[in-house]
């Protein structure tokens, strides 16, 4: 499972859902407010009703519903309502116990209960059910798009994620790691309802096709195909610090890097630090008085947003360096001296660029799909990450191929 951090708005006191809540850690990012409580609300349902949709006419899907509750580890069982708590064998890695892949037929749809759990994941492959495996010490080993090895390695296949919890619904479809199964999702609130669409038609193959013609060594080696077809896209950010992408963003994060020198960057924390104003010093650090100093990021590091120096057990330094990167990624540090942006209008516009998020970003519908680590960083309304939230959720439908 992914490892992002648990972020709290310390200006107004209340706990934002978002992709790093899901996921634990500790940087501190997002600042627009999405869903806020001081304390759980009981209007909140226990249960909610999800139905998952096929779109596709040619093949089955199966759904496979994962994620944790005071207990640990749970899965939808196959009949989507009862709960699998999965228990070791022995101490390898063993098949779980009880089927986990909920069938929803071509063109057809499945209502399922989803029980309260958070850091889930709603994974969806095509043709048959994924493999999933239980370890000795009780963790749960997932499909890897990473491993060649894996046993999923040649399925079609994705997911999103969600938190359902005490304070309500956060869910996003998510392309931090890669793209393939076209996700949608669908909210009815008690005040209406919230949409992502997701990957367009052909959104994929554009994706591709985009990477294949990008100049520069390493963006083709992105596109994964079986038999000629393309299987999926991998982000940068699964790409290891040798790859032939490692020093893409080098010759412009030194620009950033000189540019500051000279000048003053204001980050707004969108919190209670309010607007911090840091310049890079003789160490070549970015210091920022009296929060703390941003070291000069590799490229693999900016892909990647979880290792040095995007890692920090520092509250205010984890904020700006969230912002730090998404600056980064979508190449804006550069041009504007006041982070973040207040628009989605000016990125991925320098040459030198995540050119795997901009094409993402140019796939999906309204432009909203989780595409890098820090992708909900932002300043404005827009919804860069694709995601549906609410406190009191009626119900959720994924859509998916």
């Amino acid at each position: 499972m992914s490892s992002r951090a648990t972020r709290t708005n310390r200006s107004v006191g209340y706990t934002m859902i978002t992709r790093r809540t899901l996921f634990g850690g500790a940087a501190l990012a997002v600042a627009v407010p999405l869903l806020a409580h001081s304390a759980a609300d009981a209007s909140v349902p226990t249960t909610l009703p999800v139905t998952l949709v096929n779109r596709r006419t040619d093949r089955p899907v199966y759904v496979h519903v994962m994620g944790r509750d005071a207990g640990g580890w749970v899965f939808l069982a196959a009949d989507g309502r009862s709960v699998h708590r999965p228990k070791p064998a022995g101490p390898g890695l063993s098949p779980l116990s009880t089927a986990t892949g909920i069938q929803v037929r071509p063109g057809g749809s499945v209502a399922v209960t989803l029980p309260r759990m958070v850091s889930a994941r709603v994974y969806v492959a095509v043709g048959g059910p994924l493999q999933f495996f239980v370890a000795g010490d009780g963790g749960i080993a997932t499909p890897s798009v990473a491993n060649p090895n894996d046993s999923n390695a040649n399925v079609e296949w994705g997911f999103c994620e969600l938190t359902f919890d005490q304070y309500g619904l956060y869910a996003n479809i998510t392309m931090v790691d890669f793209v393939s199964v076209p996700i949608g999702l669908t909210l009815d609130t008690a005040t209406g309802k919230q949409m992502v669409g997701g990957l367009v038609p052909g959104g994929l193959a554009a994706i591709a096709t985009g990477l294949a013609r990008q100049s520069g060594a390493g963006w083709a080696d992105l596109v994964v195909r079986r038999g000629g077809t393309v299987l999926r896209v991998l982000s940068p950010n699964m790409l290891g610090p040798n790859s032939a992408l490692a020093g893409y963003l080098d010759p412009y994060i030194a620009q950033v890097w000189d540019r500051y020198r000279r000048t003053d960057l204001v980050v707004d924390t969108q919190s209670s630090w309010g607007r911090l104003t840091g310049r890079v010093g003789s160490d070549g650090g970015l210091r920022f008085p009296g929060a703390g100093t941003f070291a000069r990021p590799s490229t693999y590091a900016v892909f990647n947003c979880s290792v040095a120096p995007f890692v920090t057990a520092n509250d205010v330094m984890g904020n700006l360096s969230a912002r730090i990167a998404a600056a980064l990624n979508r190449s804006t540090l550069l041009a504007n001296a006041s982070q973040p942006d207040a628009s989605a209008g000016a990125f991925y516009r320098a040459p030198l660029t995540n050119h795997y998020a901009r094409l993402v970003h140019a796939s999906v519908a309204g432009g909203a799909g989780y595409a890098f680590p820090y992708d909900d960083v932002h300043s404005a309304g827009y919804n860069t990450e694709g995601r549906v939230v609410d406190p009191a959720p009626r119900r959720l439908a994924i859509l998916a191929g």
